[in-house]
């Protein structure tokens, strides 16, 4: 047995030590981090992708429990990106990292020495280009012009060139006509140059030598902008050269990660695929920053931070047909809105027009109603008038006779029977004509003396006018002819009109001289009767007055004006009223009567 005990002895040691191994390595996994590392994209998303993954496999393989992914973006995304905590470490030039500095904590872990140039820490730098067969020399020649840079916040993009022109005594604000930032990939901006489609473009140092060595361009077809060539650098460039992009992690991350990251990147050779695949010889210490800081303290550098504004445009940039399509959903939906908009005014309009048109229906209707119950008690006060009248004539005419069968009859009583008589006679008409009217029969047209006509209405209103005082005069123009007309009805329309001006007269003050005016024009083919008074006028609208049941007397009914308008219609003519001028105060009704009426039409 005791030879078997050393040999249990040593099975069991192994056992627990794989034991301890698997839990290990179970721990590890699930404390495992899954870190994000923002990258400029300055030629694009999978252009920086397939640069830096062999950096990140790199890293992953030297620092303990982490895993490090590559995150591509423009410098919006990045700095959105780092303030929303979604990236932990940002490889960018210095120009963004001391934007970022300003707002977020980041330490600076290292400066990448450049592939090129001997492995400097010195490449970042504008270069500045035009079309070989321009005549664009120097900067000065480029006021006035269309530029493009990659964007605002690019330090060898633009902001090198701006530096460039603050020391040349150039405001760029307004040297320039236009200046257009196209952003990401930097291959755009070469072409613009090439197609003529700009004068020129503000380039990252080397750009256009690395589109030369990719066979894309041709380096005869393009100049270079104030040029130099530092010893010992491959590439031309029109300012001053600014140090290289730096490597920089957030305060989220712990200090024994950021420890490894260090070391990893100061052990990277330039021999590693990693290294070959990022064009870089490998990563030093961080170098200073003041020609950075001095550069932006030249320019009054005041960074803000990225507005919402800003962040669709780059959105809309990146994302062109979309935007498009969001911006015509837009204008569809406007344009329908405005449409609906239109449709219910026009809705509301007719809605508002047929309400106005049935409560005018309402007002019709009630007056018809009302002319009617006049109608039916003025026929019967006709039937019953006529009786008295009749029988009055035939008193007259039976004194008459009697009279005149006497010796030597009695002259005055005579004539005042006389009298008598025709005043029953035309009552016994004015009676048959109102009885027309309400019944609608045709009207007797016939030849009628104008002048003689408004002769005898005012020897009816001889008293009344008398009594109130009241001037009048008569006034002809033009060659008096007879006319076609209804005498009765002609003469119940004037007295009417001439028994409206007494009464408007009668109610103004005691010293008011009143005077009416009663004027016949003839013309070739129509005459005018007017009736024209210096009275107070018509407090509401003239034309309103016309209308059945509308009057301005306490004990009125309202049928005056609208029994005229009917008559005067009835024998082709017209009838107006109106106010006259404000200096002249009073109203005017105007009659016109045709010389002949038009023979209806068959």
């Amino acid at each position: 047995m005791k030879p078997l005990l050393p040999l249990l002895f040593a099975l069991t040691l192994v056992s627990l030590c794989r034991i301890e191994c698997a839990l290990a390595r179970q721990s590890g996994e699930a404390e495992e981090q899954h870190l994000q590392v923002g990258v400029l994209a300055n030629w694009g998303y999978r252009q920086a992708e397939e640069r830096w993954k062999p950096m990140m496999d790199y890293l992953s393989a030297r620092v303990d429990g982490a895993h490090f992914t590559v995150r591509p973006g423009s410098f919006e995304e990045l700095n959105t990106a780092l303030g929303a905590g979604e990236i932990q470490f940002i490889v960018t030039n210095p120009g963004q990292y001391l934007f970022l500095s300003n707002q977020f904590p980041l330490s600076w872990l290292a400066t990448m020495r450049s592939r090129k140039h001997n492995g400097t820490t010195y490449a970042i730098g504008s270069t500045i280009i035009v079309r070989a067969d321009s005549d664009y020399r120097t900067l000065y020649d480029l006021k006035g012009k269309v530029i493009a840079a990659s964007g605002r916040h690019a330090l060898g993009g633009y902001q090198a060139t701006v530096g460039l022109m603050h020391k040349l005594g150039m405001n760029p604000d307004d040297f320039f006509d236009e200046v257009k930032f196209l952003g990401f990939p930097l291959g755009p901006l070469i072409f613009q140059v090439r197609d003529k489609n700009i004068d020129a473009a503000i380039t990252p140092f080397c750009t256009l030598e690395e589109m030369v060595e990719k066979g894309v361009i041709r380096m005869e077809d393009f100049r270079v902008i104030n040029p130099s060539r530092p010893p010992g650098y491959d590439c031309q460039v029109s300012t001053q050269l600014y140090p290289n992009w730096s490597f920089a992690a957030s305060e989220e991350v712990s200090s024994s990660v950021t420890k490894q990251i260090t070391g990893a990147l100061y052990a990277l050779t330039p021999d590693d695929p990693a290294a070959i695949q990022a064009g870089t010889l490998g990563w030093t210490a961080p170098i200073s920053q003041l020609k950075v800081i001095q550069l932006f303290s030249d320019l009054h550098y005041q960074e803000q931070e990225t507005s919402k504004w800003d962040l669709f445009l780059s959105w809309l940039e990146a994302n062109r047909k979309w935007g498009i399509l969001a911006g015509l959903l837009f204008l569809i939906a406007t344009f329908y809105h405005l449409w609906i908009e239109y449709k219910f005014r026009q809705k509301s309009d007719t809605l508002v027009e047929t309400e106005r048109q049935l409560k005018r229906k309402a007002v019709q209707l009630e007056r018809l109603h009302s002319a009617a119950v006049v109608g039916e008690i003025g026929a019967g006060l006709a039937h019953e008038i006529n009786q008295p009248i009749a029988a009055i004539t035939n008193y007259s005419e039976g004194g008459i006779v009697r009279l005149k069968r006497q010796t030597q009859p009695d002259t005055e009583m005579l004539a005042l029977l006389d009298k008598i008589n025709q005043q029953s006679e035309r009552a016994g008409a004015v009676v048959h004509r109102i009885r027309g009217l309400l019944k609608r029969r045709e009207t007797v047209l016939m030849n009628v003396n104008l002048l003689s006509l408004v002769d005898e209405s005012l020897s009816l209103l001889k008293l009344e006018l008398e009594r109130h005082h009241i001037d009048v005069r008569t006034q002809v123009k033009g060659e008096p002819y007879f006319v076609q007309a209804d005498k009765v009805g002609m003469q119940q329309v004037l007295i009417n009109l001439i028994k409206n001006s007494i009464d408007a007269l009668s109610e103004m003050e005691t010293d008011h001289h009143g005077q009416i005016e009663v004027r016949l024009e003839f013309s070739d083919d129509e005459a005018w009767l007017l009736v024209i008074d210096n009275g107070p006028g018509f407090a509401q609208d003239p034309d309103s007055m016309i209308a059945s049941f509308s009057t301005t007397k306490s004990d009125g009914l309202g049928l005056g004006l609208a029994i005229c308008s009917d008559l005067v219609k009835e024998q082709h003519g017209q009838f107006q009223i109106r106010n006259n001028e404000q200096h002249q105060g009073g109203c005017t009704a105007k009659i016109t009567l045709p010389r002949r009426p038009a023979e209806p039409k068959p």
